[in-house]
């Protein structure tokens, strides 16, 4: 397949994933619907939308630097000393390095096992609109019953694992990995910055190896997308993604999880009706 997606589709891509990566609303969805809508009518592929992650998840470690790299020095100084030698907030800062490792687990071993799925059938946009309502309707349950009194300094070894299994979810377009790390813990009872924090957090390991990956697997290969429009749609992502992080924290501690719940399950219906009028084809 020679590549058809040009420049200024790429940077409007790029543009879309900076928006869209650590919003509860899907990223890899919205990557996944915008690309039949541009000019070129390609779906940019699963590739594409792994390498793109890269760049917003740059701004994930620009932006939590300070606290990666506590929690980094934290975690290496627990290999080396026990438990009862560290003081207590380096304890808690080390364990949460631990829990971020293991909760990377199941969706690096989830994409392994399901990557031919995760690259054809899962990109179904009809699952993709069913995703979307489903699990918006889902983050708005937990909006409304969870407790959201608990910080991560108290995250268990158990919270931890079903974070991580809460973020494997989203190797299916349409979960979003953000809203489902958010959506188990507002259910467990954490508060929306804890929840959100950590979804930040979790995502780095899998969205670096994921996207670093697909970059060696595609090298050299003709895909829907060409080296240097996806570049350009990676630093695209990184430099809105930057914002994106700011101003999200912001809504998510004022204003709460509602407007993307009703986001999502507005843009699933809108998928649904564009698809059962023939505007989109399913694959």
């Amino acid at each position: 397949m020679t590549a058809s997606i040009g420049w200024l589709e790429a940077a409007l891509l790029g543009l879309i994933q900076g928006l869209t990566e650590f919003l509860p609303v899907s990223s890899s969805a919205h990557l996944r619907i915008a690309g039949p809508l541009l000019p070129s009518g390609m779906d940019p592929g699963a590739a594409f939308t792994a390498i793109t992650q890269i760049g917003t998840e740059l701004a994930v470690l620009l932006y939590f630097r300070h606290d990666i790299a506590r929690i980094g020095k934290a975690w290496l100084r627990s290999l080396f000393r026990r438990r009862a030698q560290a003081q207590p907030e380096v304890w808690l800062d080390a364990r949460l390095g631990w829990l971020v490792i293991i909760g990377s687990v199941p969706i690096a071993v989830g994409g392994l096992l399901f990557q031919q799925a995760i690259e054809t059938h899962l990109r179904n946009l009809y699952l993709t609109a069913f995703m979307l309502i489903g699990f918006g309707v889902l983050l708005g349950v937990a909006e409304r019953c969870g407790e959201q009194e608990r910080t991560i300094e108290r995250m268990s070894w158990r919270d931890g694992i079903v974070f991580g299994f809460a973020q494997a979810m989203a190797l299916i377009p349409g979960v979003s990995r953000s809203g489902g790390t958010i959506t188990a813990g507002l259910l467990m009872g954490y508060t929306r910055e804890a929840a959100a924090r950590y979804s930040f957090l979790l995502a780095i390991p899998a969205v670096l190896a994921s996207g670093i990956y697909q970059l060696c697997k595609s090298w050299g290969v003709a895909g829907p997308v060409a080296a240097g429009p996806t570049l350009l749609a990676t630093a695209v992502a990184f430099v809105v993604g930057y914002g994106v992080i700011v101003v999200f924290l912001r809504i998510v501690s004022s204003r709460g999880f509602w407007p993307f719940v009703a986001y999502r399950i507005v843009l699933g219906a809108a998928l649904l009706v564009l698809l059962g009028m023939g505007y989109l084809s399913p694959y």
